[in-house]
């Protein structure tokens, strides 16, 4: 895939970055990586685990990098959580960037306040917890960058507060839907790969998904990413976040309600009605693709035109699959760093 856009930035090594982009295609040749050894490796690898305070929820996060560097908030997706982006940390850490990487809503320690609150998992709900949580950490601008339900967090935060967004890093593009959009029909084979998206809007699939969530997220991770060879003990780091009392409800209810079958809520109205006209990107932002994406997911010359501002496309060769920030860290971290430097 060849670079959509490229524009010419202050900081010499960036040019010669993107010349050499263009020159070869935007193309990135790095090998396949699992999750770090240990448990106490990872930790170490993501940085200090904290709780904090931030909207309807408690949110677990980890931190790693100086305190006064400049904020970069990695979002992960399901099924997977904050170790995905543990060869990524310590990257941006050395590269002096103040990295934060929240357990989302319904994984890990991120815990709601109340028994009351209704447990919703729709797009815009999970842009404004980033939102939340910025101003909990009193972080005015970040760049954000995610894959799965993180990149859509990410697009939907870029597209509706650019003021709050330095510069994103997006794995599989623009990704910002709708219910409408979400009920129309596709062609089968197009269906066949939603195939747990309808498994979860029944209550049959809804209790499986509960008495099986790691067998099913391991089939997930084995599917979305054939060629990633990550370790059983990798694996169990991140299948301990989908213990969280909430997990399965957040699941459930964030594929119901993307195809119609369950409603959100009002507080959230006027920000899908916003997204529904899938709103254009205008912050620096760096769309990345792993060659090898068995998961659903659209094709860069489809969404290159929602992004308005200084914009590349970058495609990972070695049988790169889905989760690209732990199968490629060394191609998503100079992604994240490339798009800071696009916005100086």
């Amino acid at each position: 895939m060849s670079a959509v856009k490229i524009f010419p930035f202050p900081k010499i090594f960036l040019f010669a970055v993107s010349l050499w982009c263009v020159l070869t295609g935007t193309r990135l040749t790095v090998l396949g990586q699992e999750l770090s050894g240990s448990s106490g490796e990872v930790v170490k690898a993501l940085g200090r685990l904290r709780q904090i305070n931030a909207g309807v929820l408690s949110v677990g996060y980890a931190e790693s990098g100086p305190s006064d560097g400049p904020a970069v908030i990695l979002l992960h997706g399901w099924p997977y959580d904050i170790h995905s982006f543990s060869a990524v940390a310590p990257i941006l850490a050395r590269k002096g960037f103040r990295v934060i990487i929240p357990y989302l809503r319904g994984f890990g320690s991120t815990v709601f306040l109340s028994d009351r609150t209704f447990r919703n998992g729709q797009q815009s709900a999970l842009a404004v917890d980033v939102i939340e949580l910025m101003n909990a950490l009193h972080i005015r601008k970040a760049v954000i960058g995610g894959f799965d339900w993180g990149a859509r967090t990410a697009d939907i935060v870029a597209a509706l507060w650019p003021e709050r967004c330095i510069a994103l890093v997006s794995v599989s593009g623009y990704l910002i839907g709708s219910q409408e959009t979400g009920r129309k029909p596709l062609l089968p084979g197009a269906e066949q790969a939603w195939w747990y998206q309808f498994y979860f809007a029944t209550e049959r699939g809804k209790a499986g998904y509960g008495a099986n969530r790691e067998a099913m997220a391991k089939l997930i991770w084995q599917n979305a990413s054939p060629r990633w060879k990550f370790s059983d003990s990798s694996f169990s780091l991140s299948a301990r976040s989908f213990e969280n009392k909430d997990h399965v409800s957040i699941v459930i209810h964030n594929y119901r309600w993307r195809i119609g079958a369950a409603k959100g809520e009002r507080r959230y109205a006027g920000l899908e009605k916003r997204l529904k006209d899938f709103p254009a990107i205008s912050v620096p932002a760096i769309t990345i693709e792993g060659d090898n994406n068995a998961a659903p997911h659209p094709d860069p010359e489809i969404y290159a035109k929602k992004f308005t501002g200084k914009y590349m496309h970058r495609t990972v060769l070695g049988g790169i699959g889905h989760n690209l920030p732990s199968e490629a860290p060394e191609a998503f971290a100079q992604a994240v760093s490339d798009a800071y430097m696009m916005a100086q």
